[in-house]
């Protein structure tokens, strides 16, 4: 049982506790406001928090193992091809979640991802930003169309989607589960879209690097392409070896 369930069931006992207990003069009648704005409080954060698992149950991170993955999200991109250049000449494969209508604009990135032995992930079509207000049907037809968009382009249909923005809710569990894909998230997020400084971003990462990471990145930021070499050269000299993500968590990465 999703936490969602757990929280829709206690907030309805506390709610019919409250009416009770104000229909007997106990309570005034604000402890129900409290209640709502509570209940309300802990759905939008559950929204949020990806690695809650509140909705749907999404994979972050590995245990017991020295091994880390590294994963792009929003590409094709401006600076994916730079990224693949160096993750070549440092023999690590990736994962790379991308939005279907860029794929379909750049058909020889997506190629060569394939080429190359990293992973192609779903991002959904549009990433749009209200993609988290459509139907379940709407969300699926997304998922579906960036799907048969890269089976177009490689022959394999992706198992792993990573929701925009890393938002859930009930209708992307829904959508996730008629799709019969595996949600993926992350443990350590770099929050490069926002990063100004490549030196804060990189120090940042090693810092925070821990064995059995799922680290998020972008291919469109540049200060990403910047760190990547020595990102990857100094996780190696902590101990680190990369991998892909779905061999880090187990999980299969095509239908």
């Amino acid at each position: 049982m999703r936490p969602f369930a757990i929280v829709n069931i206690i907030f309805v006992i506390a709610l019919l506790g409250a009416d009770v207990l104000y229909l007997n003069g106990v309570v005034a009648w604000w402890w129900l406001l409290i209640i709502i704005a509570v209940y309300l409080h802990i759905l939008v954060l559950g929204a949020i928090f990806i690695r809650w698992n509140f909705y749907v149950r999404s994979h972050h991170r590995a245990t017991d193992t020295r091994a880390i993955a590294l994963t792009f999200d929003d590409g094709p991109a401006e600076y994916t091809s730079a990224i693949l250049d160096v993750l070549k000449a440092q023999n690590v494969h990736a994962a790379f979640f991308t939005i279907g209508k860029r794929a379909s604009a750049q058909p020889a990135i997506v190629q060569r991802w394939h080429n190359d032995g990293h992973l192609i992930g779903n991002h959904s079509y549009h990433h749009g930003f209200h993609f988290d207000w459509k139907s379940s049907s709407a969300m699926l037809d997304e998922i579906n169309q960036t799907n048969n968009t890269v089976k177009q382009l490689t022959g394999a249909t992706p198992l792993l989607f990573r929701p925009p923005y890393g938002v859930t809710n009930p209708n992307v569990a829904k959508a996730v589960r008629l799709s019969g894909m595996q949600s993926v998230g992350w443990s350590l997020r770099s929050f490069d879209t926002k990063a100004t400084s490549a030196d804060a971003l990189l120090n940042k990462i090693l810092n925070k690097l821990k064995g059995g990471d799922v680290i998020l990145l972008h291919d469109s930021m540049p200060v990403t392409a910047e760190i990547l070499t020595e990102l990857i050269v100094k996780a190696r000299e902590k101990g680190f070896t990369f991998v892909r993500v779905d061999k880090l968590l187990g999980l299969q990465a095509y239908a």
